[in-house]
């Protein structure tokens, strides 16, 4: 298991550019197999998930070419199906929920697919009726093996239909979309996701050839087509990374700048940040955060306490609200942190308690966090990461903190996030991966 130890103390200084977002990677590569054409993906990040991912497609039979710097060429043309029937495609599947989504072009290509049931982070139940009553929807018919714990998924014609989703699941919106655009007739997804991850996934469907209006809204139309051909696409800054940077040097009182973040794309992300009181500048498309002695919370305009909670698209996005949790604790004023949807992501506050956060656990989803304003600095502390979000959370409270602290685990890190050890010790940080 490895593990970063992080002399805390230093302020960063200099330019990062974020990498390509996980989010929609894991999308777009999943909708590479909907084609038998070469389809380009620019801005890959280059972190486990994603590369687990890759190297699934190629145990597939999918021809994976490294084109150039986060750059691959995708080729669905000899997928075989015999694979998903075979313990190696099961243990690798099961590892990785972002492969959840190779059932939707799978199904609406072949006619089938095999997935078990997929593990991730341990954050909380991440239930998968979105993704099946949608595709059922359409007319595949799924059974679960408990002994096995995997789905078996078959469809001898997929049809479209109309359907009001339960809940805007980002994956299951993704996963019914690249369904929907093989079937015949016309689809509408109601309570869709319309994360910009979904806005480009749609964009890349189109211009493959599908016809999907209605981008960007909770409300899509899908107008079957027979096949879809290949293209070329890019993916977005990852939105959680700016949004981590944006944090870490206020947190330290380090001068950054963010490049090329897409700031469209951003949402109410910057808005929130200052509302936590951190001066940030938007500079074409980057972002500058100068040096913070302090940072003072603002309060609603009623004068009651501030709340950060995740919402949906365009909502705040609850990958960033263990960040969020962690600069509050620093900050002059207080703050209630709602996490809505995943009832273990909270979990990790005992550890920034430990480093002398005043911090109140109110149950597994709201944590009240009583800022010090930089007046009282955390200690240093040894903690492992239980997930992707948290460990960065731990990761800018070690970098904040006086002492050394060594965080275990960090593998949790190295799925979210590319090389952030070597990347923030060129601008001055101290890190060491064991």
């Amino acid at each position: 298991m490895a593990s970063f130890v992080i002399e805390g103390g230093h302020r960063l200084q200099g330019n990062i550019v974020p990498q390509g977002a996980k989010n929609e990677a894991l999308q777009i590569i999943c909708a590479t197999l909907l084609t038998s054409e070469e389809v380009k993906i620019y801005n890959i990040p280059d972190i486990l998930d994603v590369n687990n991912l890759i190297q699934l497609l190629r145990d597939m039979g999918v021809t994976v070419q490294h084109i150039g710097v986060n750059a691959y060429s995708f080729k669905a043309d000899n997928v075989n199906l015999d694979y998903l029937h075979c313990e190696d495609f099961l243990r690798r599947s099961a590892s990785l929920r972002g492969s959840v989504m190779i059932v939707g072009p799978l199904v609406a290509r072949f006619g089938m697919a095999v997935i078990p049931k997929p593990g991730g982070d341990k954050i909380g139940r991440r239930r998968l009726d979105t993704h099946f009553i949608g595709i059922q929807k359409l007319g595949a018919d799924f059974t679960y093996y408990p002994e096995q714990q995997l789905y078996e998924i078959t469809a001898r014609e997929l049809k479209g239909a109309y359907m009001l989703l339960d809940e805007a699941s980002v994956t299951g919106t993704a996963n019914i979309l690249m369904a929907a655009v093989l079937a015949k007739g016309t689809t509408t997804i109601y309570n869709a996701a319309c994360e910009p991850y979904l806005q480009q996934l749609s964009k890349m469907l189109n211009k493959m050839g599908a016809k999907i209006s209605g981008i960007g809204s909770n409300l899509l139309t899908v107008e079957g087509v027979e096949s879809l051909e290949g293209c070329s696409h890019t993916i977005l800054p990852d939105m959680i990374e700016v949004g981590s940077f944006i944090g870490m040097a206020a947190m330290t009182g380090s001068d950054i700048r963010i490049k090329n973040v897409s700031y469209n794309d951003l949402g109410i992300i910057p808005d929130s940040f200052r509302r936590l009181g951190i001066t940030l500048n938007q500079e074409g498309d980057d972002i500058h955060v100068p040096h913070h002695d302090y940072y003072e919370i603002e309060t609603f305009i009623d004068g009651s306490i501030m709340t950060f909670a995740d919402a949906p698209w365009p909502g705040l996005t609850p990958d960033l609200l263990s960040v969020f949790l962690v600069v509050a604790t620093q900050a002059k004023g207080s703050v209630l942190i709602h996490q809505k949807m995943f009832e273990s992501r909270l979990f990790f506050v005992d550890k920034l308690i430990d480093m002398g956060a005043q911090i109140i656990l109110c149950d597994p989803h709201r944590a009240a966090v009583i800022g010090q304003g930089k007046s009282h600095t955390l200690r240093a502390a040894t903690m492992v990461s239980p997930d992707i979000r948290a460990g960065i959370a731990l990761l800018i409270a070690a970098m904040s903190a006086d002492g050394i602290s060594t965080i275990h685990n960090i593998d949790q890190i190295d799925r979210g996030y590319q090389d952030i050890d070597k990347r923030l010790n060129k601008l001055g940080a101290r890190i060491t991966r064991l």
